[in-house]
């Protein structure tokens, strides 16, 4: 192992896996055991970088570490949730499909501002199966007297898993990839429906991303403040996100 991965371990929280089980057909959850978790001051929304190439010399420092938001937090058991997309076929997909319990892994929180923001009253969520998990988190944690609207997709019905509550609060759609246009003609009816003033969330393909900003922003006149948007990941991106 080189200077730079030992150097990374020391900088990084040390952590178990605990459990490694198939959602659907494209996801996996994993389940991390850490002493460092009990402490943290977690908020809904907030992600880890996770070592998933440490040990494989091949490999180029930038794919040792991907990015994954907090599906869920255990405090109490010291416990973090993951759900891990592969349909990018990257080393995180091929390490998630391969890792076992007691795997030790290497992590560190990040914050960032795709956060929750409890002070809208009615919220629409949009994202693909990338960031199902984090949107869960976020409508999870907003308070029962909120109105919440949702649309998520992917190209296969086989992709889609339950929340931790084992429940599926949201809207699935099949839909080929970049759907930005047939998005928004579903929205045409869906944005109408919300009420008071309203917060839009949209995660995932970085294309979509940008297509919908444009759309609350020019089509809509939404304001910066109403608008949250992540894209987790890139068409031929590697690297942390």
């Amino acid at each position: 192992m080189g200077i730079v991965e030992s150097i990374i371990k020391k900088v990084l929280e040390k952590g178990t896996i605990i459990e490694n089980t198939k959602l659907s057909e494209s996801v996996y959850k994993i389940r991390i055991q850490s002493e460092d978790i009990a402490s943290y001051d977690f908020v809904p929304g907030h992600f880890i970088r996770l070592g998933v190439g440490i040990g494989q010399d091949e490999i180029s420092m930038k794919d040792k570490v991907r990015s994954y938001s907090v599906w869920d937090i255990d405090n109490e058991k010291n416990t973090i949730d993951l759900a891990i997309a592969t349909h990018s076929r990257d080393i995180g997909a091929k390490w998630v499909e391969s890792c076992t319990p007691n795997d030790t892994v290497y992590f560190k929180w990040k914050k960032g501002k795709f956060l929750i923001d409890t002070n809208a009253d009615s919220y629409l969520l949009i994202g693909d199966i990338s960031a199902l998990s984090h949107l869960y988190i976020i409508n999870r944690n907003l308070p029962n007297t909120k109105q919440v609207k949702s649309f998520v997709y992917s190209q296969s019905n086989e992709d889609f898993f339950k929340d931790i509550s084992e429940n599926k609060p949201f809207d699935f759609h099949v839909l080929n990839e970049n759907p930005s246009v047939e998005i928004i003609q579903k929205l045409n009816s869906i944005v109408p429906e919300m009420k008071g003033n309203k917060m839009v969330y949209i995660a995932g393909d970085c294309r979509v991303c940008i297509a919908l900003t444009n759309y609350f922003r020019k089509e809509l006149n939404c304001s910066a403040k109403q608008i949250k948007t992540k894209p987790f990941w890139y068409p031929e991106k590697k690297g942390l996100e």
